[in-house]
């Protein structure tokens, strides 16, 4: 299988990349997972459903995420190397205020698995993590003959799409081109940052390579209804 490589360029002011999220506290990673990129490509190609076969062309493929920062200006007139922005903690109830003598809102409010009045009535709190100010370059490598299609829906987009959760909404395009090979890619992601005047912060590479190895559960298999998932390990490599 000839594959290429897609440079998408994530951009917002907020993002949340979850990968091991439980009950109430729903985290994020510090980069993009691979499920919730392939999770964007389906959204845009309009791909609903399990998507095993899909899913199974990407599954041992290739993606590199490039971070990079803020600069500011010194009175010298050189950029220097800002602070990533700390992580975001929203507070959210889920399943108060609902009048239950109301049969639509009724509906919204969370019961038990015998479908009765929970304790307490039903309201939940939940803890949301989101990344501020974060920008990223996702080298994500496709099927050569899949990746027309892929363009035009990033393009034009058959359902919206967004860096991790709804809210999260893209400030720039997602798209900056197909590459013969990852270092192109690369070459047009650093050029790309320089342009805004951004300093990269660390990568994220495939395999073990020297630098802080990691095991993520972010290879989806399937999605729709009954999601799975393999692992695959990523390197760190710190800037």
């Amino acid at each position: 299988m000839t594959t290429r490589y897609l440079l998408l360029w994530f951009q917002a002011p907020l993002q949340s990349w979850g990968h091991d999220s439980k009950f109430g506290r729903r985290d994020t990673l510090n980069f993009p997972t691979k499920s919730g990129v392939l999770g964007l490509v389906c959204s845009a190609l309009g791909a609903g459903g399990e998507q095993s076969e899909l899913l199974a062309e990407f599954a041992p493929l290739k993606q590199t995420v490039i971070s990079f920062v803020r600069s500011r200006k010194t009175s010298q007139d050189a950029f220097i190397k800002c602070d990533r922005e700390p992580l975001l903690r929203d507070f959210h109830m889920v399943g108060s205020g609902y009048d239950d003598k109301d049969p639509w809102a009724s509906l919204l409010i969370p019961k038990t698995s015998t479908g009765k009045k929970a304790v307490g009535g039903g309201a939940k709190m939940t803890y949301r993590y989101y990344l501020q100010d974060a920008y990223f370059a996702v080298l994500l490598q496709v099927p050569t003959i899949r990746a027309d299609t892929i363009i035009e829906a990033l393009k034009n987009p058959v359902w919206d799409v967004f860096l991790g959760r709804k809210n999260c909404v893209p400030t720039d395009f997602i798209y900056h081109g197909l590459y013969a090979d990852e270092d192109l890619a690369k070459e047009q992601a650093l050029k790309i940052a320089a342009d805004k005047n951004l300093f990269e912060d660390f990568r994220v590479l495939c395999g073990e390579h020297e630098g802080e190895v990691l095991t993520l559960m972010d290879v989806p298999l399937q999605l729709g209804e009954h999601k799975r998932y393999r692992d695959r390990r990523v390197t760190v490599i710190t800037t």
